[in-house]
């Protein structure tokens, strides 16, 4: 615990010279995101599961903010089951950078394995706001832990704890199901997961995608050309199409075999991958606290309703992976670039969910607007640039297919899928309060 303490103050301890420099500054919640995406990949949580992580904590910082400013609205006037929280009334000043702050970690901290690593973080922060004094320091912190504790009760009806009582997936041994694959085997991954309830959607099933293409092993199939074409890929591919697969990995079940010793690289998930891109937009934007606090609470509503849809979608075609398949019916020895995830192949979570987030942010942040995307340097791998955010998604999907771990069908009906989740965010959450629409009319 003491080497994850200090490796919070290392990820914390430069957010702390901007703590103070204006009002409604984000450099320190841009902060407190990075330092909650490392316990994520240490504490190697599902996606599906960080993306809830992730959506309670940027709730809690974005209700924390609003009383400073006067361009966005809770999320309460979009969604009728969210807590309206009251503001505080107090003849002392709140920080509500810091309330905003404070309130998105001690919500994160709810969620996470590794609480020590956010408390040590927390305190750093704490020491270095002493300047504004006991009472304001009270009264900031009393209401961010006001807003944390409204966001944590409201999390407890989203049906997470009833999933962790369900029976264990049941393997189905049809042909053209999917089966657990090499080298570890795992079981199902989060296989009750549609049971949660959604924020945007209406259900689960909103946005179900077309189906897939009908399994069958004969060679005139389009199931057969398919995987085909997967198979070919993998045979002629470039330098390029490798980068582009080895970028967008994010798999946290990565595991490494060296003859009997097993042990996993831990690494981003695909949504915070996607959290990380939305920092980097609002730092380059140079957008507000409040901005960029909408900009996170809605990626991170995309993130998680996209995942409920998608999986749901995927146990219930419960399709066969390109893997499985190739070597029952095409080559026994292939093995994809990319290690498999033990979970269902259509369609594409990669696809559904990058693209859902692009939605959101080309809505903050515009639709031609280029970033370099450096996000997996600290993996070891170099940073990519992009002209959109809908160019990046469109990489992220297509990388599924260069990695040998989804058909084109995946691919495709996955990216269709994703823009119909980003839109319904829209469509069902309106932050922009009366100045901001007035401004737009």
């Amino acid at each position: 615990m003491k080497k994850l303490g200090y490796i919070s103050l290392l990820v914390l301890l430069p957010m702390l010279c901007f703590a103070q420099q204006k009002s409604g500054n984000a450099a320190m919640l841009h902060r407190a995101q990075s330092a909650l995406t490392k316990v994520i990949v240490h504490d190697i949580f599902s996606p599906p599961v960080a993306s809830r992580i992730y959506l309670y904590a940027s709730m809690a910082a974005y209700e924390a903010a609003l009383p400073a400013q006067k361009q966005y609205v809770s999320l309460s006037a979009s969604l009728h089951s969210f807590p309206v929280i009251p503001q505080p009334v107090t003849k002392t000043p709140v920080n509500y950078e810091l309330a905003s702050v404070y309130a998105f970690m001690k919500t994160a901290r709810r969620f996470v394995f590794s609480e020590a690593v956010l408390d040590d973080s927390l305190q750093v922060l704490l020491h270095k706001y002493a300047s504004i004094g006991k009472p304001a320091m009270e009264a900031s912190l009393a209401y961010g832990q006001r807003v944390a504790d409204s966001v944590i009760a409201w999390s407890d009806g989203d049906g997470y704890k009833a999933t962790r009582k369900l029976r264990r997936y049941n393997l189905m041994k049809d042909s053209g199901k999917w089966l657990p694959t090499a080298p570890g085997y795992m079981a199902a991954v989060e296989p009750h997961w549609s049971k949660m309830r959604t924020v945007a959607l209406d259900s689960a099933s909103e946005c179900k995608p077309l189906p897939p293409p009908a399994f069958s092993a004969l060679q005139s199939s389009l199931f057969y050309k398919q995987a085909l074409e997967v198979y070919e890929v993998h045979k002629t591919m470039t330098a390029e199409q490798k980068a582009v697969a080895l970028f967008w990995d994010c798999n946290p079940f990565f595991l490494n075999v060296q003859g009997h010793l097993n042990f996993a690289t831990k690494k981003l998930s695909p949504g915070g991958h996607w959290m990380s891109i939305a920092a980097i937009a609002a730092r380059k934007k140079g957008a507000d606290l409040a901005t960029s606090a909408a900009a996170y609470v809605l990626t991170a509503v995309a993130l998680y309703d996209g995942f409920i849809s998608c999986w749901e979608e995927k146990y219930r075609s419960n399709l066969i992976r390109p893997e499985t398949y190739i070597n029952a019916y095409i080559d026994e020895q292939w093995r994809p670039l990319l290690q498999t995830p033990p979970f269902p192949e259509y369609t594409s979570g990669h696809s559904v969910i990058s693209n859902a987030a692009a939605v959101v942010l080309t809505h903050f942040f515009g639709a031609d607007f280029q970033f370099d995307d450096d996000t997996e340097t600290g993996y070891g791998l170099p940073m990519r640039s992009f002209s959109s955010f809908d160019a990046a998604a469109k990489e992220a999907a297509i990388s599924r297919l260069y990695g040998g771990i989804h058909y084109r069908a995946a691919v495709e009906n996955g990216q269709a899928q994703g823009q119909k989740i980003g839109e319904k965010v829209l469509q069902k959450i309106k932050l922009d309060g009366p100045a901001k629409l007035a401004a737009h009319h």
